[in-house]
């Protein structure tokens, strides 16, 4: 009978197994980043390895890094015994940086954006109008609450009681008197916040914010301020011929101040947000030159790099440098040529992804959005002979500036419709067909989706109303009775 008692044996297994090596994952990652990244990632590269320096205008491209490359292979290999006098590589990199310039030369020379200011904040700009009343401490104290609670939209994001509760709840805030906040004296100094800048700031909601804009501009009384005030669920669903009817006035009244309305700022605080947030540097450009569409790099900004001649020399020298040295050596003069061609290689794939988006959308290039086909990762990873993630990576996050326009690389992918005549459109050009229909319709007679489904099947575009609506709500366009003017 077995005694089922477990037990330890050692064996050998036969197996294998495929691991990336870490030079693959960086690769990788540097066909990933966006240019700014890709900026710092070489500004850092050129700090940490000596070997690398950068490239002068007028430079020639450097023939001998494959000779090089194999003179230090051969180095590795050599007996360390030799009879050399070892060098002290930290005296040789300090002196090459001092004697050669290199340092102040990089420091004072500009190869990457520089850094925009940083903006005032909403809640900067709050509280430095805060600061300008006369406040006794108690009151600052309920301020400065109440700003802190307000969102990046704008809006008061908690209610009154919460900010009565908070103020009371800290023990700290004792001397000034804040465990005897009332709501009243947080209804006042709410009252205070509303008049700062921007206009409707601090509201509790929509509603609000609107009828402090029109307060700002003067416009109490008017048919905008009666509408918000007393029938905003109207205004929401565009009711005129019911708040025509309310006010005894012609709809056309209600309208202009529905117009007025909406020349509103629906969130007030969004105007000081970070301005950074949008800014975008294109990765490559598409240019017409003699009728034809020409691809290339837009990283000026970008510091070319080479192998620096001085540690050549030193590392071609065999008889400087033996044991941990020649390693060192081996190791940064590796790492800086891979550096360099992964660069390139970086360069040249880019290029072959944009030359082939600009020979499949042509027609886009030249006759706009309506024209885009369809395209795929896998079409572009087909024809440049690559893998699809290899084209993601390439595509992901990156710009193109074109002749119509910025746009993500990722604009130029999507399914698509065959036409009647055969012709490919891809989704995006059928949402631009509706967006241009819905411009051209005629304001107070607006086309339904049941229409415009049919004025694009008469074009050949075999769609279903469903995606109709689909891609007008993703527009943004509102359904054809909230478009109706009167």
């Amino acid at each position: 009978m077995a005694s089922g008692r477990p037990s330890l044996a050692a064996g050998l297994d036969l197996r294998q197994e495929q691991k990336a090596q870490p030079r693959l994952y960086q690769a990788m990652d540097l066909l990933h980043m966006p240019l700014l990244d890709l900026q710092s990632h070489l500004q850092q590269a050129l700090v940490d390895n000596p070997f690398l320096d950068l490239v002068e205008p007028g430079d020639e491209p450097d023939g001998a890094i494959d000779d090089l490359h194999d003179s230090v292979a051969d180095e590795a290999g050599d007996d360390p015994a030799e009879e050399t006098e070892e060098l002290d590589w930290e005296d040789i990199l300090l002196d090459d940086f001092d004697a050669g310039g290199r340092r102040e030369e990089y420091g004072d020379r500009e190869y990457f954006a520089p850094a925009a200011a940083a903006a005032q904040t909403l809640w900067d700009h709050l509280h430095e109008q805060l600061h300008l009343l006369r406040l006794g401490e108690r009151e600052l104290l309920i301020g400065e609450e109440i700003i802190g609670n307000v969102d990046r939209d704008g809006f008061l994001s908690c209610s009154l009681d919460r900010i009565v509760e908070a103020l009371r709840d800290r023990p700290e805030d004792r001397r000034a008197g804040a465990e005897t906040v009332s709501r009243a004296d947080v209804e006042e100094m709410l009252a205070r916040i509303q008049s700062f800048e921007p206009s409707g700031v601090a509201a509790r909601d929509l509603r609000e914010t609107l009828l402090l804009q029109l307060r700002d501009r003067g416009r109490e009384g008017s048919l905008a301020h009666g509408i918000v005030d007393g029938h905003f669920d109207d205004l929401a669903n565009r009711r005129w011929l019911e708040l025509a009817k309310e006010y005894g006035i012609e709809p056309r009244e209600v309208q202009a101040a529905a117009d007025e309305i909406a020349k509103l700022d629906p969130k007030p605080g969004l105007r000081y947000a970070d301005a950074s947030e949008s800014y975008v540097i294109p990765d490559l450009t598409v240019e017409k030159v003699e009728e034809r569409y020409r691809v290339s790099h837009a990283d000026t900004s970008l510091p070319r790099l080479k192998l620096s001649p001085v540690y050549r020399d030193v590392a071609a020298d065999r008889a400087q440098f033996e044991g941990e040295n020649k390693v060192f050596i081996s190791e940064r003069l590796n790492s800086a040529r891979w550096l360099i061609q992964a660069i390139e290689q970086r360069r040249q794939t880019m290029l072959k992804v944009m030359d082939f988006i600009v020979e499949r959308q042509h027609d886009f290039f030249e006759k706009g959005v309506e024209h885009l086909r369809p395209l795929t990762l896998r079409d572009v990873a087909k024809h440049i002979e690559m893998h699809e993630s290899t084209v993601s990576r390439v595509t992901n996050g990156k710009y193109v500036q074109t002749p119509r326009g910025l746009y993500p690389l990722k604009f130029f992918f999507s399914g698509g419709y065959s036409t009647l005549g055969g012709e490919d459109l891809s989704s995006e050009g059928v949402r631009a067909r509706i967006r241009k229909l819905v411009a051209e319709e005629d304001p107070t007679a607006p086309l339904s989706d049941h229409e415009i489904t049919a004025r694009l099947q008469e074009a050949g575009v075999r769609i279903a109303r469903r995606t109709v609506a689909k891609y007008r709500d993703r527009l943004g366009i509102l359904s054809a009775r909230l478009r109706r003017r009167v």
